[in-house]
C-alpha cells in the first residue's frame, strides 16, 4: 500500500495554525480525490480541507478542538485502498491550499513550568486579561495536557457565569510603600505578579455584546496596521457619467446572457490594475529596510458579511482578466464570501486592496491598509452633481455623475506625489472609459 500524510495547509497570510473544528470522515472511510476530510478554523476563515488523493483514511493525527501548526501532519491516507495495517512510512504530500514554500511557523511559548501554549491560546489569554499564573491553573485536554482553544472557551464561560473564582495570584495586589517595593525587588528573584484590570461597571440602558473571533482579529489587525504604517490619504473626484450611461445600456442584456449582475466594481478594478502597472511601487510591501515590489497583481476586494464583519477575497493575476472575466470573478468571490464558502487560497496573497464604500451610501473615507500591503483604495458613492463641462463652444454647467476616490498609503515608502498621482491616474482611466467597447 502507499501511505500519504495530509498536512495542515496555510490558510492565509500571517496564519500559522488552525483549529480542528470537525472530522467529516472517520478511520476506515473511503475518500475521493478533492473530497473534504475535515473542517478547520483559523483567525480568518472556517473552511473544509480536501484530500489531494483518493484512498482510505487510516489515521487521524489531530483531534477535534486541537490546534495544529501549519505544515504539520493531520491525517494519513492509504492511497492503495488497504486497511492501514502495513507499517510503511507515509509520504508527505502537501494539500492544495498549501504553498510549495512553507512559511516559518510561529514558535510555541514555553513558561517556567515547562508547559507549552500555542500562540492562539496566548492571544486569547491576552485578550481576556488572564495572567500567566491563572493560565497555569487551567486543565488542558490536548495531547500531554496541552491547553486547547476549547479548554479556554470552556474556562472563560465558567468564569463568566461565576462557577470559577480566580486564584489569589490573579487578584489585584495592594500597592506597597515605595521604599518597601524597592527593597523587595533588590532582595528577591520572585517575578512580579501581573495585576488584573478592575472590572468595568456600566450604568444606564446598555447592551453588552461579546466580540466573535473574527471581530477580535479585525480589531487587532486594524490597530496593528495603524501602529505599523504612517497613514496618509489623498482624495480625487472623478466624473463617471460615461461609465454610468454605458452600464445602463448593457446591464439588462448582460444579466440575461451571463446570469450575473453587471456592477460598477469590475470596471473600477480594471482601472486600478492599469494604474498599478503605471506605478508599480504602489503594488509592494516592506520587509525591514527592503521594498518588495510585486510583479503579480493580486487585487483584494473588501466584502461586508451578513454578520457585520469584513472579509477580503483576492482576485489572483487580475491583470490577466478582461472586463467580462473580472465581472464574473468579482460576483463569484463576493457571493461565496457571504456564504462562507471561500477557500484559504482565495483569502491570501493580496498585493493591493479595493473597498467599495459607495455601496453603503458613503461619499468618501479614510481606509486602513491591509498589512503587509502599502496602500488601499476606497470607492465612494456615485452622486449626480452640477459640474463644469468644457466644450468647444465654451464652459457649461451640466448634471454629471461624480464620485470620490480615497487612497490611503504607507508614507514610509509612498510619498504624497506618488500616492496622489496614483489615485489621479485611476480617476483618469475612469473618465476616459471607452464607451464603444462590448462586454458580451
Amino acid at each position: 500500500m502507499a501511505l500519504v500524510e495530509m498536512l495542515m495547509p496555510k490558510m492565509g497570510e500571517s496564519v500559522m495554525e488552525g483549529t480542528i473544528l470537525n472530522w467529516l470522515k472517520k478511520v476506515g472511510d473511503k475518500i475521493e480525490q478533492d473530497e473534504a476530510v475535515l473542517e478547520v478554523a483559523t483567525d480568518k476563515v472556517d473552511t473544509e480541507i480536501p484530500s489531494l488523493h483518493a484512498g482510505v483514511l487510516v489515521e487521524m493525527k489531530a483531534q477535534k478542538g486541537e490546534v495544529v501548526q501549519v505544515g504539520k501532519p493531520i491525517a494519513v491516507i492509504d492511497t492503495g485502498g488497504g486497511t492501514g495495517g502495513a507499517t510503511s512510512t507515509p509520504q508527505v504530500v502537501a494539500n492544495p491550499q498549501k504553498p510549495q514554500t512553507i512559511a516559518t511557523t510561529a514558535p510555541t511559548v514555553e513558561v517556567a513550568t515547562n508547559r507549552f501554549y500555542s500562540p492562539l491560546v496566548m492571544n486569547m489569554a491576552k485578550q481576556e486579561n488572564i495572567a500567566m499564573a491563572e493560565l497555569e491553573t487551567i486543565a488542558g485536554t490536548g495531547q500531554g495536557g496541552r491547553l486547547t482553544k476549547q479548554d479556554m472557551l470552556a474556562y472563560l464561560e465558567a468564569k463568566k457565569s461565576g462557577k470559577i473564582t480566580p486564584t489569589l495570584a490573579t487578584q489585584p495586589v495592594a500597592q506597597a510603600p515605595i521604599t518597601q517595593t524597592i527593597a523587595t525587588v533588590t532582595t528577591t528573584s520572585t517575578p512580579a505578579v501581573e495585576q488584573v484590570k478592575p472590572a468595568v461597571s456600566y450604568s444606564g440602558n446598555v447592551e453588552i455584546i461579546e466580540m466573535d473571533r473574527m471581530r477580535k482579529m479585525i480589531a487587532q489587525r486594524m490597530v496593528d496596521s495603524k501602529h505599523i504604517s504612517p497613514h496618509v490619504t489623498s482624495f480625487v473626484e472623478a466624473d463617471v457619467t460615461n461609465i454610468v450611461n454605458w452600464r445602463n445600456a448593457h446591464v439588462k442584456a448582460f444579466k440575461e446572457k451571463e446570469g450575473v449582475s453587471l456592477t460598477y466594481t469590475p470596471i473600477f478594478m480594471m482601472a486600478v490594475v492599469k494604474a498599478l502597472k503605471d506605478f508599480p511601487l504602489v503594488n509592494s510591501s516592506i520587509d525591514g529596510d527592503k521594498i518588495i515590489i510585486k510583479k503579480d497583481i493580486h487585487l483584494g476586494l473588501a466584502v461586508a458579511l451578513p454578520t457585520g464583519n469584513l472579509i477580503v477575497p483576492v482576485i489572483k493575476n487580475a491583470d490577466q482578466l478582461n472586463l467580462l472575466g473580472m465581472t464574473h470573478k468579482v460576483n463569484d468571490l463576493a457571493k461565496r464570501a457571504r456564504e462562507n464558502k471561500l477557500t484559504p487560497d482565495e483569502l491570501s496573497g493580496g498585493t493591493y486592496t479595493v473597498s467599495n464604500i459607495g455601496s453603503f451610501g458613503n461619499v468618501m473615507g479614510t481606509p486602513i491598509i491591509l498589512q503587509p500591503q502599502v496602500a488601499i483604495l476606497s470607492l465612494g458613492a456615485i452622486i449626480k452633481k452640477p459640474a463644469v463641462i468644457e466644450t468647444p463652444q465654451g464652459d457649461l454647467i451640466g448634471i454629471r455623475q461624480m464620485m470620490f476616490l480615497s487612497h490611503s498609503y504607507d508614507h514610509r515608502i509612498v510619498d504624497g506625489a506618488l500616492g496622489g498621482s496614483f489615485v489621479r491616474r485611476v480617476a483618469d482611466y475612469l473618465e476616459k472609459f471607452d464607451v464603444s467597447q462590448k462586454v458580451l
